[in-house]
């Protein structure tokens, strides 16, 4: 037994969590990113952990990896050039798509260019219908012709998206059968293989995104593998899916769109872990980097699922963790806009030049320089070490917008941070009302490099319980990656009522999935210990879109119709307040995921406090309006049981917790900070 690694690469720093499995200690690092070079801060980091810690890369036996590759190329439309075979008539499914526009208050909003243009969209003539019978099979001329189009028109892949294929991918399997035999150099994608689902748009626009990133992810992943076996890493890595799960490298090359989100969904996963084993049952999840703030839900230890997340411009509709992005992060700007009024964000410092007190070239204040020149930060170096906090030069930054707003530093400063938790609010608020909760009985898990820096001002604003910040809070989302599961989705299209009919074939295709999900897993992985868990895309008849409903395997099993409309009109009530007992109700898809543990680090327990709490030295700062004598205590040095009345600073190797006046801090067991509002303030 050696070591478990997890890495997570951010937009400011790359994050390392190394599980001794024969100690069990976890080893922690953070290393800057390097956006022009991708993957070298890997390198870097583990030369770091073998020359800082004495950990082998030899002794690695199983290694993780969430990467940001694919959802920048979408962002920043760096993708490969593509070209669309399309049903005949239906080749302008891009150009329609759902034809909303991004802003619907904004009266100059424009909908985004689609990322494969019209003149790139070819007829194919074939035909299936809704039902899945083959009316007209593929006509090969077409097919010929439109690959002729394709490489005259320079593209370098394409993607078959054919009519009804969610119900029979017969015909999208024989247009790639055709352009592997007349044009095997062009990497080809079929809807129906990426993620079958009804709805045209919906499943085109997924495939459509897995073949943009994929020459990019695959060549990334191979200089990735090159990298580790020059190392010494034995083991293949595992990726970290947008779903919460990992998988291995050649799903990754294939099913390139199951990672877009792979380092913001560790995050989540890593948060689960917390709360589930020091039992927290309601949880938001706060992940606060240098670009932007993500929150999800995460009940009993459960994370919430989503479709349809938003990735760039673009919805993609694989299953995902239902991950909201709430506002600005560490490294968003600060500006005066044409009016004289102060803004912050939407645009980011990032890794380089980074924050002006990182002193790494930056001129542009950033929430982070806010709080240094409110004195909340700079106590201390932040990333273990990579950085050195400069609050003069903070200070100095916001000076100019200081003077145009003829308010104090501090002043501008503090006003920057309230308008940045002010964006937080608004989008928090909606995603608490989307899944009908009660800011009251849920906690905030914050981390990520300024998460706990964020957390307390955000929490207070939309009255929630608390704020929990775990011991490691900076290297949350690489720890995620090391206790993800294996886990992969599966789904079949019914489109019937909930009715005698679909009864008489519901345990059938319950099985058949079943099948399915068995034989991924043993070929991919091997026989291993699993988990199935079945759902419905479940609404009522008239209704345009679904919700997701679990299902039990016996109500499957024993087509107990009965049970599943109850279950519906239970979630039905629960989202939106009301049900309808004797209404229709249609099931849309069948839901399977498969899941298979990975082995999990133990939370060592933090010995009982036998003395009052440390203060390194007390600071002087400036909190919502005045300046206050603040404590500032290291956080290696706190114990079980210690009592922190704020406000205070915390600080740590990976981040800084601030905890303004009006709030407290108890220690708990496993060392996590539970920072409450007082009584009767």
């Amino acid at each position: 037994m050696g070591y478990r690694v997890g890495v997570d690469i951010g937009g400011s720093f790359t994050d390392f969590a190394v599980l001794d499995q024969h100690t069990n200690q976890i080893h922690t690092l953070k290393v800057l990113s390097r956006p022009d070079q991708p993957g070298s801060e890997i390198l870097t980091g583990l030369q770091q952990l073998h020359q800082r810690d004495n950990i082998d890369p030899q002794q690695i036996d199983y290694f993780t990896h969430g990467t940001t590759v694919g959802i920048n190329a979408v962002i920043q439309r760096r993708g490969v050039k593509l070209a669309l075979f399309a049903t005949e008539g239906f080749c302008d499914v891009l150009e329609l798509a759902r034809l909303k526009i991004p802003h619907i208050h904004d009266l100059f909003s424009r909908r985004p260019l689609p990322l494969i243009s019209r003149d790139r969209v070819f007829a194919i003539e074939e035909r299936t219908d809704r039902d899945g019978r083959v009316l007209q099979p593929v006509n090969r001329a077409s097919v010929l012709a439109a690959i002729d189009a394709a490489q005259a028109a320079g593209c370098q892949g394409i993607v078959v998206s054919l009519l009804h294929s969610y119900r029979n991918g017969e015909n999208e399997a024989a247009v790639k059968a055709i352009i592997a035999e007349a044009a095997p150099e062009l990497l080809t994608s079929c809807s129906s293989e990426i993620w079958p689902i009804i709805r045209e748009y919906e499943r085109t626009i997924t495939a459509v995104i897995n073949a943009y990133v994929q020459p990019m992810v695959i060549n990334y992943l191979e200089k990735f593998e090159q990298a580790l076996c020059t190392m010494g890493v034995k083991p293949p890595p595992r990726i970290t899916k947008s779903n919460g799960g990992v998988m291995g490298v050649e799903q990754a090359k294939r099913e390139c769109v199951q990672m877009v989100l792979s380092g913001t969904a560790s995050g989540v996963i890593g948060a689960s872990y917390i709360a589930t084993h020091c039992g927290f049952d309601k949880i938001l999840s706060l992940d606060i980097g240098g670009t932007s703030a993500d929150v999800a839900v995460i009940v009993d230890g459960h994370v919430a699922q989503g479709n349809g997340e938003i990735i760039g411009d673009f919805p993609i509709y694989i299953p995902s963790v239902a991950v909201t992005s709430v506002g600005q992060g560490g490294g968003s700007l600060a500006w005066i806009d044409g009016q004289g009024v102060l803004q912050m964000g939407p645009d980011s410092a990032g890794s380089l030049p980074g924050p002006v007190c990182f002193r790494r070239g930056g001129t542009q204040p950033t929430a982070t320089d806010a709080f240094a020149a409110c004195g909340m930060i700079g106590h201390g170096d932040l990333g273990y070490n990579a950085v050195q906090v400069d609050v003069a030069a903070a200070r100095a930054a916001w000076q100019p917008l200081a003077d145009a707003l003829h308010i104090s530093v501090e002043e501008t400063a503090e006003t920057a941070i309230q308008l940045a938790i002010s964006g937080m609010y608004g989008d928090t608020s909606g995603l608490l009302s989307r899944f009908g909760l009660d800011p009251r009985e849920f906690w905030f898990l914050a981390f990520g490099g300024a998460g706990p820096m964020m957390g307390c001002f955000l929490a207070r604003e939309l009255n929630m319980k608390g704020v929990i910040v775990p011991p490691t809070p900076g290297v949350l989302s690489a720890l995620g990656g090391l206790v993800a599961d294996i886990r992969n989705d599966f789904i079949r299209t019914l489109y019937s009522d909930l009715d005698l009919r679909l009864a008489d074939k519901l345990a059938t295709e319950a099985e058949a999935l079943s099948q399915r999900a068995r034989q991924w897993l043993a070929h991919e992985h091997g026989v291993l210990p699993v988990t199935l868990q079945f759902s419905a895309d479940m609404r009522y008849r008239g209704q345009s879109f679904e919700i997701e409903v679990p299902l039990q395997l016996s109500w499957l099993h024993q087509a107990d119709v009965g049970a599943i409309h109850a279950a519906f009109d239970s979630q039905h009530q629960q989202l939106f307040g009301h049900c309808d007992a004797d209404a229709a109700v249609q099931m849309i898809n069948l839901r399977l995921v498969i899941t298979s543990p990975t082995a999990k680090p133990q939370l060592n327990r933090l010995p009982p406090a036998s003395g009052a709490v440390e203060v390194v030295k007390y600071t002087q700062a400036w909190i919502d309006g005045a300046t206050h004598q603040v404590p500032v205590i290291a956080r290696h040095t706190l114990r079980a049981g210690h009592h922190i009345p704020g406000p205070a600073i915390i600080a740590q190797d990976d981040c800084t917790t601030c905890v303004p006046p009006a709030m407290e801090v108890n220690v708990d067991h496993f060392g996590n900070l539970l920072i409450t509002h007082v009584e009767g303030e």
